[in-house]
């Protein structure tokens, strides 16, 4: 079926009035709407974060949050509902403020306020911009600049608080760490003064003390098992000859040292074996040659008694001597036992000494070792404690160059390029192409028009569309003739749509605007949606 533009030109003449009335409907409210906007504007700032002043290689601050990441904060926390109302309430913004809802409030601060940031590549500057629309252009100057004041005070509390929860943090893990290491040191002096006697530093003096012990208790053994044998040996003698002299005395008998010489010997043996491990400043070696120097003392002192009692009794009379004679032989055989038997009982006293003490050494050997792994374990946590109280100082040092950074302004901030100042033009709405939109409007919704009767008409009215449904050829086609009566009719039903369409319209914008929302607001809602408003 070819398209037939003289039958379709006849159907646009007919149906033209209803199509001009929606068109000119559309495009009278396009205009009255345009006109009645109410004028607007807008307001700017612009603003810029720095990079710290200082570089971060000599000195960086504590606050080491992403520039994008801050911005998102505070764009939160100047866009949250308290804050939106009460500068709505503040600057008088709306002027049916008292009809408004506070979620319609919020909903239109909102929507009036822009904030918007852009960086670029690498280390570029990231640039913020704050605007805001209202119908005043004073208005809309003052709240940007009370939005910017609220950025650069957000910004820095934002900055200040963390650098200062930093520093608290870091003051209060020295003092702690401080606390644990001077616990963890009285501890360790604890745990040595109660195992004075088996540490493991003295270790190898106890097992050097050892050996010369067991040495001593040899050699004590030996000299007593030999004085047995002189003592059996004189006896046997003595028996068989009735007589003994010192020549039969196998070896002189050496006199018997007294208990503050055998202390001496025995503390000038420790004071050589002592230097062999310590230096002379070693506390212990200055401790032995203490007792030393006492011991002489008095040894010196007990010799200067001996030497005077034996001239008292050189000088006694000499009739003494004799008035009781005795057998020679005899006496010196009972001289000789009495200096072997008190040799003897000396010896088996140091023997006794020498063996406690290595029983006691043996016992401070064997817990030396439990101490030292003890001792090990709490100088580990101490040196523990000591790495991270070190580590917590240098912290802290650090936390406090990065606040001295931050009171000084000298980390990364939000400075200020361009102040807000009020508009002198408006930004404000687009008459012309509102009005052009109404135009559009109308035009779309008689073309609409137009194409929605077309579809929904199924009648035959060309004898191309009986050809086309029937395949049937027609010989001639007689047109319909309209009788006076159905022509006023169908003009009459035309009028009436066109009269329900010019009241029905407006009856309709009416209820709208109130009972659901303004007209006002409804349509710069969807200007602003199409980039209109």
């Amino acid at each position: 079926m070819t398209f037939d533009l003289a039958f379709y030109w006849r159907l646009l003449l007919r149906r033209l009035p209803v199509m001009l009335a929606l068109l000119l409907v559309c495009a009278g409210f396009g205009a009255a709407f345009a006109l009645r906007l109410p004028t607007v504007y807008t307001a700017s700032s612009l603003l810029v974060v720095e990079s710290p002043q200082i570089p971060e290689q000599l000195a960086a601050s504590t606050v080491q949050t992403a520039a994008a990441e801050q911005l998102q904060v505070i764009e939160q926390r100047l866009t949250t509902r308290s804050n939106l109302i009460d500068m709505a309430n503040r600057f008088d913004i709306f002027e049916n403020r008292a009809e408004m809802t506070a979620d319609g409030v919020v909903e239109a601060m909102r929507d009036a306020t822009g904030i918007r940031w852009t960086a670029g590549r690498g280390d570029t500057a990231i640039l913020l911009t704050v605007t805001f629309e209202t119908r005043s252009a004073g208005t809309a100057a003052t709240v940007v600049n009370e939005f910017v004041t609220q950025i650069l005070s957000q910004n820095a509390d934002f900055r200040m608080s963390r650098v200062e929860g930093t520093l608290e943090f870091f003051e209060q893990e020295v003092a702690r760490l401080g606390t644990e290491l001077d616990r963890q040191s009285a501890r360790i002096a604890e745990f040595n003064a109660a195992n004075a006697d088996a540490l493991p530093a003295e270790q190898s003096f106890r097992l050097n003390r050892q050996t010369l012990l067991q040495e001593r208790q040899a050699r004590l053994e030996r000299e007593i098992a030999g004085l047995d044998s002189q003592r059996d040996r004189i006896m046997t003698i003595f028996d068989t000859t009735g007589q003994v002299t010192p020549a039969q005395i196998t070896g002189p008998v050496a006199p018997p040292l007294s208990p503050d010489e055998q202390r001496l010997l025995t503390l000038q043996n420790e004071l050589a074996t002592a230097r062999e491990i310590f230096s002379d400043d070693n506390p212990r070696v200055r401790a032995l040659l203490t007792r030393i120097a006492q011991v002489e003392t008095r040894v010196a002192a007990a010799k200067s008694e001996e030497e005077e009692s034996s001239n008292v009794d050189a000088e006694a009379d000499p009739a003494e001597d004799t008035a009781t004679p005795t057998d020679p032989n005899q006496m010196l055989l009972e001289v000789t036992l009495a200096e072997l038997e008190t040799r003897q009982s000396e010896m088996r006293t140091e023997l006794e000494t020498t063996i406690e003490e290595l029983a006691a050494l043996d016992i401070a050997i064997r817990s030396s070792a439990v101490n030292a792994l003890e001792l090990a374990a709490l100088e580990r946590d101490f040196e523990t404690i000591r790495l991270q109280h070190d580590r917590a100082v240098q912290n802290l040092n650090t936390a406090r160059l990065g606040e001295r950074i931050e009171v000084g302004a000298q980390g990364q901030r939000i400075s200020v390029i361009e102040a807000a100042t009020p508009p002198t033009t408006p930004s404000g709405p687009k008459r012309l192409q509102v009005a052009a939109l109404g135009v559009a409007t109308g035009m779309g919704l008689a073309g609409g028009y137009f194409f929605l009767l077309e579809v929904l008409n199924r009648a035959i009215r060309r004898p191309a569309e009986l050809t086309a449904r029937f395949g049937i050829t027609p010989l001639a086609t007689i047109p319909y003739m309209e009788s006076r009566g159905r022509r006023w009719l169908r003009r009459g039903v035309l009028l009436t749509g066109i009269a329900v369409v010019l009241a029905g319209v407006p009856a309709a914008l009416w209820w709208i605007d109130t009972n659901y929302m303004p007209l006002q607001v409804l349509f710069a809602r969807g200007l602003d949606k199409l980039g209109l408003g």
